[in-house]
């Protein structure tokens, strides 16, 4: 009889999430409060937009760069315990072996079973460095350009974060006005980004929608009160 074939479908790109999340969450909230707390102190838009357009080029640039530097701290410390592995395989390759067979040990093989495994990874030092990279370390080869990538994300996704609760303040005068309606704003962006985010990684996407909206509303909410104190 024919058969249908076996598609697997899996989300692969859980460090892009992890960046777009990062950058959109605090675009949404350092700005939102910024503008916020300076909309109780002012009333001209034309300050708090300068302001706030300065604080979203430097908040970009910043978590960009945090992005850029923890990539590349994940790359060359990959780099410096696979060194450290190759070198283990040629010199103490006993012991080596023998983390071999404890890894498969936790996974339910005996002795006898992994014995043939072992030897045929002993036969190959580069796969055996990968295995041990990979099963003992808990570490996977980072893409070489990942350093470049995260920084673009974060900071692509701060701005267009940032942009958001600074947008009604382009169109709405005087500044209690526009913050009405950032706060609207702010809302519905989190709620959709929430709802986005859990449908790209699996999470149900209305759950996904209201943490994010209640997580985020709570941060704005605590650096808008932060803001109005200082300003006063």
């Amino acid at each position: 009889m024919p058969q249908t074939p076996h598609t697997e479908k899996h989300f692969t790109a859980g460090e892009t999430i992890r960046d777009i999340v990062i950058g959109m969450s605090d675009g949404l909230t350092v700005p939102f409060a910024l503008a916020a707390g300076l909309s109780g102190a002012v009333s001209s838009t034309t300050i708090i937009i300068t302001a706030g357009l300065a604080e979203i080029a430097a908040g970009s640039i910043a978590m960009g760069l945090g992005g850029y530097l923890a990539a590349r701290s994940d790359a060359e410390h990959y780099a410096n315990e696979r060194l450290r592995e190759v070198q283990e395989v040629k010199e103490k390759s006993d012991a080596e072996k023998a983390e071999v067979r404890d890894v498969f040990t936790s996974y339910g093989l005996n002795e006898t079973e992994s014995a043939p495994i072992v030897e045929a990874l002993s036969k190959r030092p580069e796969a055996w460095v990968d295995f041990m990279m990979r099963f003992e370390l808990g570490l996977e080869k980072p893409d070489p350009k990942r350093a470049l990538t995260s920084a673009l994300t974060i900071a692509v996704s701060y701005i267009v974060g940032g942009l958001i609760p600074l947008s009604p303040y382009f169109i709405f005068s005087p500044a209690t006005t526009a913050l009405l309606y950032s706060v609207i704003a702010t809302l519905i962006a989190l709620l959709v980004f929430g709802y986005v985010k859990g449908r790209f990684t699996g999470a149900k996407p209305f759950r996904s929608a209201f943490q994010t909206a209640l997580i985020g509303g709570l941060a704005a909410a605590a650096a808008f009160m932060i803001a109005r104190f200082i300003s006063r």
